[in-house]
């Protein structure tokens, strides 16, 4: 059986899956549906993504069941901190992307053809059997843009979720609704990486529309455990008006949304000097003018806990990767009572 390593060398098999999302046009193109680029492709073309392509008549995704990396990780690193805290998730990826961040961190898989290896929906289901003795309580599709893999997920993932395991995607949020709303029976959590908060930034930075990410952000916070996570670039996306409309809108969404801010740290095509603490403690502390559940990562030594809403009793302490539950007792804060919403117990298998 195989087991999860952090990355799988040797050539792909190819096992190009026909896209369900497209319609036909003239002259033998195919017009993609997958995400709001609708990528208009002729014979032999590539999308802006790099995997779905027009070959012999069909609109294919190149990348199904392609694995670039596979490892057994901290839920917190996706990072989710309100969706079972302290347990592990076997983490995947595969490779392609449909925005063109100069920032990316996982540029090599996202914009470059990584090393793969071919792994079948069934197999996929043994392997997340195998680690789940290890603490694992399923799969997550991330590193690359898992939208770029919506073929493989959506037959992958009815196979976990019929074994007892929680699905979880970490993405950008670029993707039509049609394809979201198949999805979303699926994926029981998601982290979407809202890059910033005006339309110039998307255009300019990432290729992208803001207003496409926010609708996805509407129609997962009715529907699936939604957290957030925010980029902050020096001199790009961190001024304050904009954190602040950014916090606004999110909680006009959904007042318990959990957000998290991330430091940049140079990476790719882009070579700006780090985030600084002090620019995402500012951030913090405009967030929590908004927001309950606010966290900083990339940054060592700062106090992640999540606290009780109503007593402020430390529910979740956390070093690093280290999660300890020192305030909850059967989902209720042990000083005050309060219920709290975090889901904290194991996903119990058939």
């Amino acid at each position: 059986m195989a087991m999860p390593g952090k990355y799988y060398g040797g050539a792909g098999i190819v096992t190009d899956k026909p896209v369900r999302y497209y319609s036909l046009e003239d002259n033998g193109y195919k017009r993609c549906l997958v995400c709001p680029h609708h990528c208009r492709l002729k014979e032999g073309q590539r999308g802006i993504c790099r995997v779905r392509m027009n070959q012999e008549g069909q609109l294919l995704a190149t990348n199904y069941g392609e694995f670039s990396a596979l490892a057994l990780d901290p839920i917190e690193k996706k990072p989710l901190y309100h969706f079972y805290p302290g347990s592990l998730i076997l983490s995947a990826g595969s490779f392609g992307c449909n925005l063109s961040c100069p920032f990316c961190q996982n540029y090599h898989i996202a914009h470059q053809m990584p090393a793969t290896r071919y792994i079948s929906p069934d197999e996929l289901v043994e392997i997340n059997l195998a680690c789940w003795a290890q603490g694992s309580i399923g799969m997550a599709f991330t590193y690359n843009e898992p939208v770029m893999w919506l073929e493989y997920i959506m037959d992958a993932a009815p196979l976990l979720q019929e074994q007892g395991f929680k699905v979880v995607m970490v993405s950008n949020g670029y993707i039509e609704t049609r394809p979201l709303q198949d999805l979303l029976g699926w994926v029981d959590a998601f982290n979407i990486d809202l890059k910033g908060f005006s339309e110039r930034y998307y255009q300019r930075m990432c290729m992208g529309k803001l207003a496409a990410v926010q609708e996805t952000l509407t129609t997962i916070a009715a529907r699936a455990h939604l957290e957030v996570t925010n980029l902050l670039i020096p001199g790009e996306n961190d001024r304050e008006d904009e954190i602040r409309d950014m916090c606004c809108w999110l909680a006009k969404l959904d007042p318990e949304m959990v957000l998290h801010f991330s430091a940049y740290h140079p990476a790719y095509k882009m070579n700006l000097p780090p985030t600084s603490g002090e620019t995402l403690r500012r951030a913090a502390d405009i967030a929590h003018e908004y927001l309950k559940h606010v966290y900083l990562g990339n940054l060592p030594g700062e106090a992640n806990d999540s606290l009780c809403p109503d007593c402020g009793q430390v529910l979740i302490s956390r070093t690093g990767y280290k999660v300890e539950k020192p305030g909850l007792e059967q989902g209720r804060c042990k000083n005050c009572g309060k219920d709290i919403p975090f889901l904290i117990e194991f996903a119990a298998r058939p």
